[in-house]
């Protein structure tokens, strides 16, 4: 017992989990909280000083203070200093792209099943918001390869993600460039086969699909995060196409906050809606089928002989690509007849009323006599 917690003791630190506790010290991101609810995020410094229209303290207030501690500004105004969580910091931080919200981002941590250890591979590093998470979840003893078109957007991902570990993480690769032209690179990808795992956060995932498909290990997930339902059907209908895939799968979630003071529980006015869609699949062993699909797909969904083709095949929409029920002549011509009788009637009870004015006015136009 004694060997095991010796060993365990002098095991190396995972990378940033010292920055996660103890007092505040010079470097550090602190997140106050003033009475009002709303959020501040400061880098400590010494000599550095915080300002609002409230007054303002010093830093050196906080420097030394534990984690959690109240702090009073100039004025008398306290705030509530706590070390920003990850979904705090991805938030606050600068950013070069949109980040995935943290409600998505542990989603595909959990969703594609992302364990210590594990070699990762992402496509659209953006800020380094989701590149945290994955870093979290491999651990020191895993890999993440990030792929970025642009250079400026790598440059602000690599000084975030190093920000909140600390410095440089061992189990981060990032590569300028296609992932699509890059990842079957034998200096700037990945061994074929040697892939646990592929996120896609990019705008065209489907072309990528052939070389994640030669990177990913047999059983290995593809997870891709998209904004539009039109990106969503071209992704899920291009996998159904390779032949290489299982089944896709796909959602999105939607967070919603609760006011809880005394009596007054219910939901906050403001919540968290659609921010993308997720879509997953899994690699099937080389040479093997996917079963055909048992459910009854929608009209137009599939050939004479029941075989699911691809709107996206098709230069232009219709209902049946769409999966829209038309409409029959019998009830269009039911509607008509409805639509006639309903016009009927108002113009009837137009001529009524007319004829009931006139009535009234001795059967013709009324005329004010002019003075004498």
């Amino acid at each position: 017992m004694s060997q095991t917690t010796s060993q365990t003791a002098e095991s190396p630190r995972p990378t940033g989990a010292d920055l996660r506790r103890g007092p505040f010290r010079e470097g550090d991101r602190v997140q106050l909280t003033d009475p009002r609810g709303r959020l501040h995020t400061i880098t400590l410094a010494t000599g550095a000083s915080f300002h609002t229209h409230r007054g303002h303290l010093q830093h050196t207030q906080l420097i030394g203070q534990p984690d959690g501690s109240v702090v009073t500004s100039t004025s008398g105004h306290e705030y509530l200093a706590l070390r920003p969580l990850l979904a705090d910091h991805v938030l606050s931080m600068p950013r070069g792209a949109a980040v995935v919200y943290p409600k998505d981002a542990g989603q595909i941590v959990a969703m594609a099943d992302v364990f210590p250890g594990a070699r990762v591979v992402e496509a659209g590093v953006g800020s380094g918001a989701l590149s945290m998470s994955l870093l979290r979840a491999v651990g020191d003893g895993g890999h993440l390869h990030s792929f970025e078109r642009r250079a400026d957007f790598a440059d602000i991902a690599r000084s975030n993600v190093e920000g909140f570990f600390g410095g440089e993480h061992p189990a981060w690769r990032v590569t300028v460039g296609d992932l699509a032209e890059a990842l079957g690179d034998p200096e700037l990808g990945e061994a074929p086969g040697s892939v646990d795992r592929v996120v896609l956060d990019m705008l065209a995932p489907w072309e990528c699909l052939e070389a994640c498909a030669t990177a990913l290990a047999p059983g290995g997930v593809l997870i891709a995060y998209v904004a539009t339902a039109t990106q969503l059907s071209r992704l899920a209908e291009d996998l159904r196409q390779a032949g290489c895939w299982t089944e896709p799968s796909a959602w999105e979630s939607m967070v919603r906050g609760w006011h809880l003071e005394g009596l007054s529980v219910r939901p906050e006015h403001r919540m968290i809606g659609h921010t993308g869609f997720l879509l997953t699949a899994r690699r099937l062993a080389p040479g093997t089928t996917p079963p055909q699909r048992r459910r009854r797909p929608a009209p137009g969904a599939s050939d004479d002989a029941g075989v699911l083709v691809s709107p996206w095949a098709e230069d232009s929409f219709d209902d049946a690509s769409l999966g829209v029920r038309g409409t029959s002549d019998k009830k269009l011509r039911r509607s008509a007849r409805d639509a006639a009788r309903i016009a009927g009637a108002r113009g009837a009870a137009e001529e009524a009323a007319e004829d009931a004015g006139a009535d009234s006015t001795g059967g013709g136009p009324h005329v004010a006599p002019r003075d004498a």
